[in-house]
């Protein structure tokens, strides 16, 4: 059984309520359904409590299995949890929602940066409070990443909407500036979920979005570094 991923429809599923599938280890639930988002992409896991009746533990990381790509709960302690329990999940919102907007902020700056120098994305790693993102330009160039970041500011005040639907791998592959990965992507994925930032950028992803750019608030350009040939890794955060 394939654990339902509410939060791949849903970014502002702040509660849901779910069955307790199976008991792994001494700390580890599978539930057949979640809106907790696993670590992976470059975004952290989401963190909160599940609850059963009186008692709340805390869920500390969630993670796909590599093998049956379900998704596990760690929590601090099992207590009377047990396997065919009906439970709630609750997520620490807060933070989720630091994690959404930043990984829209991302998004808009990938895709002004994309087109302004045809720069493919070599990693990232987002953060509720700082995040990175590595580009391949051949010339660290502060000034130009500085007017990058005015221009993608200036687009995500404008409250363009945040689009997210699904398409199969072939179709979607023909979108022109889809991918702006320096990697390919798996050819297991054969239903791509896209996410669409009107007019700004669109590609790939399975991660929490905001709906509207104007959730954002502003990119602060951080600082600059080179890690590599032909490899700049951009340090930012938001305000406010």
């Amino acid at each position: 059984m394939s654990t339902e991923l509410l939060y791949m429809n849903d970014s502002y599923l702040k509660e849901f309520e779910a069955k307790i599938i199976k008991i792994i280890d001494e700390n580890k639930i599978l539930l057949d359904k979640t809106a907790f988002y696993p670590v992976g992409g470059g975004l952290p896991s989401d963190t909160g409590v599940i609850i059963y009746r009186d008692f709340t533990t805390r869920v500390t990381n969630v993670f796909k299995d590599k093998t049956t790509g379900n998704v596990i709960h760690e929590v601090e302690m099992l207590g009377p949890l047990k396997e065919n329990l009906n439970i709630i999940g609750r997520i620490d919102w807060d933070r989720r929602y630091k994690i959404m907007r930043m990984h829209t902020g991302l998004h808009a700056l990938i895709g002004v940066l994309n087109k302004k120098t045809k720069a493919l994305v070599t990693g990232n790693q987002i953060k509720p409070e700082r995040s990175r993102v590595d580009v391949n330009i051949e010339k660290p160039d502060a000034t130009l990443i500085k007017q990058i970041f005015d221009e993608t500011n200036k687009l995500l005040k404008e409250g363009r909407e945040v689009r997210i639907f699904y398409m199969e791998r072939e179709k979607a592959l023909e979108i022109p500036g889809l991918i702006k990965l320096a990697k390919a992507l798996p050819p297991a994925v054969k239903i791509l979920r896209i996410v669409e930032i009107v007019g700004v950028d669109i590609q790939p992803d399975g991660g929490p979005h905001v709906r509207n750019t104007r959730e954002v608030g502003e990119l602060v350009f951080l600082k600059l570094e080179n890690k590599g040939k032909n490899n700049r890794r951009i340090h930012f955060t938001l305000s406010p």
